[in-house]
């Protein structure tokens, strides 16, 4: 069945089912919405009974799933090539040169000078391998799980670490628990793993100065943060700090992305694995880690900040339903879960700018 087809059969069920999303999963399209006009599953089931395909429609919590794919089933081994589009490029190449010029400012040279350019290479490169880490893991995960996904959006942005972050659109339902796993606990933990030997490295290269109060941004610690600072610099004296080298820096931004993103929240990654492993109990999650953002910005406003910024781009703190919630997951997957929440805790940060 061919994408034209399949919008044809969600026009012949206007009257009776309103679509939300759709998108394809292997060889089966699946569309997500709900039913209008006091329509029934069932009537949309003896409808798409007379039509030379297999169908199934299935529903919960007023969202409602079909799935067609055409009868006999049609298997095929050849994957289209991968085309990076032309609007991906061209992001990520921004961001290259925001990055660039923020890692420049970091040590002390004009970002527009090309003579002064190239001291921003180790901030921008560090920073862009962690957040491309984290992206292509959710992509490599959504296609493992034949789930539409794009490649990742870099963000370029007048920041003072030139960036917003990246992300990945996912263009189709994501339609069992293990996949839902998988492609939430998959970008963390590559981020995880590329940023912390990047910290370690560029903790080596930096440097202690004496408190000077007032001249610098002091920067949250982490446990683990706590924990790399102590072994790599032991005895460090209460009037000392470490003046972090552009590479520490950047591992640094990308523990607090990995912790920001592990939140159990929405489709946050955090939200993604804490509803595949947990269910509807998610929701109450959610709330009461919404809720701690008041007592946090006590601490630091700039937990506000990120509250506002979940509301507006998600509206909503539940994580929306998916269609098999029954299959029961393995231990191997509950490990994913129990790591990912070690990484929260190792990379928690209460204030992250002092």
């Amino acid at each position: 069945m061919t994408e034209k087809q399949f919008r044809e059969l969600l026009l012949s069920l206007d009257e009776k089912f309103r679509v939300k999303k759709m998108g394809t999963s292997g060889d089966v399209w699946v569309a997500m919405g709900e039913l209008v006009n006091g329509a029934t599953q069932e009537e949309i089931s003896s409808e798409l009974s007379t039509q030379p395909l297999e169908a199934d429609v299935t529903g919960e919590d007023g969202t409602v799933w079909i799935k067609v794919k055409d009868a006999p089933e049609k298997t095929s081994t050849e994957k289209p090539p991968i085309v990076i589009p032309p609007l991906n490029i061209g992001l990520f190449l921004a961001t290259v040169v925001t990055t660039l010029m923020a890692g420049t400012i970091m040590e002390g040279g004009h970002p527009f000078s090309l003579s002064d350019i190239s001291m921003g290479f180790p901030f921008s490169a560090t920073l862009l391998l962690i957040l491309g880490c984290h992206e292509f893991g959710h992509y490599f995960y959504g296609m493992k799980h034949n789930i539409d996904v794009t490649l990742p959006y870099f963000i370029p942005a007048p920041t003072f670490i030139g960036t917003l972050g990246a992300v990945i659109r996912i263009k189709s339902p994501i339609q069992h628990r293990k996949a839902l796993l998988d492609v939430g606990a998959a970008g963390p933990i590559a981020g995880f793993v590329v940023a912390v030997p990047m910290l370690f490295y560029g903790l080596s290269m930096s440097t202690v100065v004496e408190l000077a109060p007032g001249e610098a941004i002091i920067l949250g610690e982490s446990l683990l943060m706590k924990l790399a600072t102590s072994m790599l610099f032991p005895g460090l004296a209460e009037s000392e700090d470490v003046m972090l080298h552009s590479v520490a820096f950047a591992g640094w931004i990308g523990l607090l992305v990995t912790m920001l993103n592990l939140l159990p929240i929405g489709q946050l990654d955090g939200g993604h694995i804490a509803y595949a492993i947990l269910g509807k109990r998610h929701d109450k999650i959610a709330k009461w880690t919404f809720f701690m953002f008041i007592p946090l910005s006590f601490f630091s406003l700039n937990w506000l900040l990120w509250g506002g910024l979940i509301l507006l781009l998600m509206r909503t703190v539940k994580h929306p339903p998916i269609l098999d919630m029954s299959t029961p997951l393995t231990q191997r997957e509950r490990l994913i879960g129990i790591a990912c929440l070690i990484i929260f805790i190792f990379c928690f940060v209460p204030v992250p700018f002092g």
